[in-house]
């Protein structure tokens, strides 16, 4: 309950009451039962309210009963969701991708009632093909449907360019996963020193953002903030979002980064994993991350140590260091290697670019050239072999 009354905060609602209800099953027409439709009705009408939210999935049979008993509109956990969405969507892309989730959730709950079901036109001269309304509404969101399906098949054919041209330069990528409001963009700030929003609101973060960042190695890699999970994720969104989840697919390290004051952790990572199921990547290396540490007491913070997931506090730079060097570790693309070199004081730009993009363990000037044991990755070393000594 706590977390679907964020969801109401996220989406600028404010509740006004709350009723729960335990049925050993749902009602297939109404979900509840009908005192309880009839109680939800009256509290509705005497707080003025002007939705009612139910924290469940409903059939369009029973999203076609409800509205027509209650005094207002009715709104399921995936239309609340894909509202909150569709809020937060800055970019063309990501507001592609809401709107075909919500055109998909909406086809199967189109119902026409009344004048609405007639045939179209009448009298002399507007004779329609003989379709209701439903039937052209139908029809109509069918059409915009296969438009946004092309819009997004080129944005994706873009995105896959630009990743290509990544790929010709050994990049690896990183990216972050996790429940939303687990603090992945203030983690993504204190790691990049960059500056995207930082919010309590879920899903504060839509669209993928990408950024170069040094590692302690001098490796580079490209490191990804990603739209946050939640339980009972609407499938419509995991597979609109399949563009902005490819990041995930091709990131050769995850961190999972959880939050660490939450009760429900244990649930959250369960749920996170079930996503990454869905996309396939569970095989893929895993670094965990507990967040948000300086909420915990110092028995607390004690009993995460034996956890074997890394500590840290996005928001007061707490165990940065340590999760940079945990990422160099798990990274097997483009390995640091330590090699000697000895280059004579001439070559400068080979001097400069080993100082630049490697770790001098040694260094000893022998005459014009200078002898240095260097730690680097194996593509800027490989660069340079003719200097290699044994």
């Amino acid at each position: 309950m706590e977390e679907f009354r964020e969801l109401v905060v996220s989406a600028g609602g404010e509740v006004a009451a709350e009723i729960v209800q335990r049925r050993p099953k749902p009602d297939p027409a109404t979900l509840i039962g009908s005192g309880k439709v009839d109680e939800i009705a009256g509290v509705a009408k005497s707080t003025r309210a002007d939705v009612i939210l139910f924290d469940h999935d409903l059939t369009p049979t029973q999203l076609r009963n409800l509205d027509d008993a209650m005094p207002c509109r009715v709104v399921d956990r995936t239309q609340l969701i894909l509202d909150i969405f569709a809020r937060h969507a800055r970019t063309r892309e990501g507001q592609l991708q809401v709107e075909l989730a919500q055109l998909e959730y909406m086809l199967p709950r189109l119902t026409g009632r009344g004048a609405a079901m007639s045939q179209l036109g009448g009298g002399i001269g507007t004779r329609g093909p003989g379709e209701t309304q439903l039937e052209t509404d139908r029809r109509r969101i069918q059409r915009r449907l296969q438009h946004l399906k092309e819009e997004l098949e080129s944005v994706r054919r873009v995105r896959s360019q630009q990743r290509q041209r990544r790929e010709a330069v050994p990049v690896p990528a990183v990216a972050l996963v996790g429940y939303t409001n687990a603090g992945k963009s203030t983690l993504f700030n204190a790691l990049t020193k960059g500056e995207v929003l930082e919010s309590a609101r879920m899903f504060a973060t839509l669209d993928p953002k990408l950024k170069a960042m040094l590692l302690p190695s001098r490796r580079k890699i490209l490191l990804s903030d990603t739209v946050g999970f939640i339980r009972d994720l609407p499938h419509t969104l995991v597979t609109s979002f399949r563009a902005t989840l490819e990041e995930v697919q091709k990131a050769e390290v995850l961190v999972h980064v959880r939050d660490a004051s939450s009760e429900m952790r244990d649930e959250h990572k369960a749920e996170v994993e079930k996503v990454l199921g869905e996309l396939d990547v569970l095989r893929k290396p895993r670094i965990e991350v507990m967040n948000k540490i300086d909420l915990l007491t110092e028995e607390q913070r004690e009993a995460l140590a034996g956890s074997g997931a890394i500590a840290v506090s996005a928001r007061e730079g707490v165990g940065i260091d340590r999760l940079l060097a945990r990422i160099d570790e798990e990274l097997v693309a483009d390995p640091v290697i330590e090699q000697r070199f000895e280059i004579p004081q001439a070559h400068g730009t080979v001097l400069a670019a080993l100082g630049a993009g490697a770790v001098i363990r040694e260094r000893e000037f022998i005459g014009n050239s200078v002898r240095m044991t260097v730690a680097g990755p194996a593509s800027l070393l490989g660069r340079y072999r003719e200097f290699r000594v044994s």
